[in-house]
């Protein structure tokens, strides 16, 4: 069901490579919600993924940009702007990799080559999208800003990797340019930290299945799904919630705040 929530407002999403995406289900609920949108991510992703089919389904273009080149996001906003005939009202920032993980090197034996790559794709890309746009001012007052997360940011999940280190630098970035925007323009920035979901990039990480059924058993109301994430991030996007910014947002079914379930003590004692 649409509410029309997003009527009239552009954004702009990163991180869309095939259904399984979340930011794939954020760009359908935008549209449905009356949004008009771009849809962007790296040149090598776009010849991996199936974003022509979102794009076609959305009625929105795409334009590629490697988040790592300063150079790319300028020429992103700047055709942004172009198409809307103006600035964003909001963005999602739906990226992460790490090369580490990719490779099998557990975290105490990573590769320092591999980390700052990975740490440039998954936040220093965050700090860099914001930047651009608050010298171009091409996020419009009282915009919103969003980057998914993960709870591995607060708390030891041995397999997560580096991840866990990039998110922990996402969100920083997400208070610290929270406050100077908001005082600038009034836009909000946020991250959502999401419930373990099989995306591409989830699934690679070691003992995946094990994360989501573990994380199962201790949501009270069980786990978030792509799609439930995407209501989520649309009400953040929308004017509902105008002064919600610099927060990590937890959308993980209770799990972030449960000591314990009956359902885990009774697996335990098996």
């Amino acid at each position: 069901m649409a509410y029309n929530l997003l009527k009239g407002k552009k954004g702009i999403i990163f991180g869309a490579l095939n259904e399984q995406s979340i930011a794939w289900k954020v760009a359908q609920r935008c549209h449905e919600e009356g949004a008009e949108i771009v849809l962007t991510n790296s040149p090598l992703a776009l010849r991996m993924g199936e974003l022509n089919k979102l794009a076609e389904e959305c009625n929105a273009p795409v334009i590629p940009a490697d988040v790592t080149s300063t150079e790319d996001i300028n020429n992103l906003f700047t055709k942004s702007l172009e198409h809307f005939g103006g600035g964003v009202d909001f963005i999602l920032h739906s990226i992460g990799m790490s090369v580490n993980v990719r490779k099998g090197l557990p975290y105490a034996e990573n590769n320092y080559e591999f980390t700052h790559k990975g740490l440039d794709i998954s936040a220093l890309s965050f700090h860099r999208v914001l930047q651009t746009a608050m010298k171009m001012d091409a996020i419009n007052e009282w915009g919103s800003v969003l980057a998914l997360t993960y709870i591995a940011a607060q708390r030891v999940f041995p397999d997560y990797n580096d991840m866990a280190d990039n998110k922990a630098y996402l969100e920083s970035i997400a208070r610290n340019f929270g406050y100077q925007y908001g005082v600038k323009k009034h836009v909000r920035i946020n991250t959502v930290s999401q419930s373990p979901t099989r995306t591409t990039a989830g699934s690679g990480v070691k003992g995946f299945d094990g994360f989501i059924n573990y994380a199962e058993k201790m949501s009270p109301l069980g786990n978030a799904d792509a799609n439930q994430c995407a209501d989520y991030c649309v009400t953040l996007f929308s004017d509902l919630t105008r002064m919600v910014t610099m927060q990590n947002l937890f959308h993980d079914g209770g799990f972030s705040f449960t000591g314990v379930t009956q359902a885990v003590i009774e697996q335990m004692e098996k």
